[in-house]
């Protein structure tokens, strides 16, 4: 990410602005998935056999299978991804076979990764919401579009280091971050890193995308316009998108800033 490789003070107005933007990428990805039906068959543990010995689910091993050559083209050195891949999985992730690349020193040396949460979340909790039950039988498929939004939720929900380091930064709270962390008092540190209003319209954002990015608009009327009341069955119910910001994707990002400021003077 640009923003990463450019510079060491962080704006937090131009985070909003990079999950703003994530916000229509994790949208867009769930009217993917949506198409198709849950085929819960594909996150089941032993439903597939792999002939390399391999013993979680079919989604784990595409995790596993694509996660390997995103780690050779050094996905995972970027500060802004997380591999599902858990640390001391065996065998461990390839080294890269590009060269490093040098980041600025943005964050405090951390090992946060919640994406375990994150994927119990989404296979128990949001695709029985976003998807019709059944089984379609295109498990490839289906499984391709839960890689790509499990992504993008994990870069949304890890990208609370960055809006916490950036809070932590700020002249105005900056000591009292830094009273609360030596005290550990992690209520305090959710209490004062959250803004109600700011997450009001947030989800009021989210509604009205979600609502009109699932419309078909018919191009054959050359004035038809996509409104919050266009006419006409959703791709994603705009209620998932709501709750699933309200929560899970909020309170995770919060729990990875708690959890970041709390080692933050480590």
């Amino acid at each position: 990410m640009d923003l990463l490789k450019t510079q060491t003070q962080l704006s937090l107005s131009e985070l909003r602005n990079t999950l703003i933007r994530l916000e229509d990428t994790i949208i867009f990805g769930l009217i993917e998935r949506a198409q198709f039906k849950s085929n819960d068959i594909i996150y089941q543990q032993g439903a597939f056999h792999f002939d390399n010995g391999f013993t979680g689910s079919f989604l784990e091993y595409l995790i596993w299978e694509l996660e390997k050559a995103h780690a050779k083209v050094r996905r995972y050195q970027s500060p802004d991804e997380y591999p599902f891949t858990p640390a001391d999985h065996q065998p461990p992730l390839p080294a890269p076979i590009l060269p490093a690349l040098d980041y600025p020193p943005i964050l405090h040396p951390n090992h946060i990764n919640i994406n375990a949460q994150i994927l119990t979340m989404y296979t128990a909790s949001l695709i029985p919401q976003a998807c019709a039950p059944g089984d379609d039988s295109n498990y490839g498929s289906s499984a391709t579009k839960d890689v790509e939004c499990l992504q993008n939720l994990s870069k949304r929900i890890h990208y609370g280091k960055f809006i916490a380091e950036s809070k932590f930064q700020d002249p105005q709270y900056h000591d009292q971050y830094v009273q609360l962390i030596k005290a550990r008092d992690a209520k305090g540190i959710y209490q004062l890193l959250t803004n109600e209003a700011v997450e009001r319209k947030l989800l009021r954002r989210l509604r009205r995308k979600a609502t009109i990015y699932g419309q078909d608009i018919d191009d054959d009327d050359a004035t038809a316009t996509a409104t919050a009341n266009a006419a006409g069955p959703s791709k994603i119910s705009p209620d998932v998108v709501v709750d699933l910001y309200e929560k899970y994707v909020i309170p995770l990002t919060k729990q990875v800033e708690v959890d970041y400021l709390l080692q933050r003077l480590d």
